[in-house]
């Protein structure tokens, strides 16, 4: 695997965006800005992709990961849904909103 810098522009914004997908699909990860630091991508469907971010972070495997997900049918996906949780995505939705579940 090599790495590439890119940066990110608003005239290479689209092809970015694909190019990080095409990755994560394939099992690779991304590297990434959040609000406040580079966080580690990979798709959290693909086991091998997740032992990678252990790896590559020499992360012990009892230090849990954060899933992002994108709306109600991703989140039943990756986690046991509280009915406190499924209140607050709908008081909060659209918007940022951690939450800390049971993993399924």
């Amino acid at each position: 695997m090599t790495t590439e810098l890119l940066k990110i522009t608003e005239e290479n914004l689209d092809y970015a965006v694909k190019k990080a997908a095409k990755l994560l699909k394939s099992g690779e990860l991304v590297g990434l800005p959040t609000e406040t630091v580079y966080g580690l991508a990979a798709n959290a469907y693909n086991i091998e992709a997740v032992k990678k971010i252990f790896r590559v972070k020499c992360r012990p495997s009892d230090n849990p990961l954060i899933v992002h997900v994108s709306d109600f049918m991703m989140l039943k996906d990756v986690a046991d849904l509280t009915p406190k949780a499924v209140e607050m995505a709908k008081v909060f939705w659209p918007g940022p909103l951690t939450m800390v579940l049971k993993k399924t």
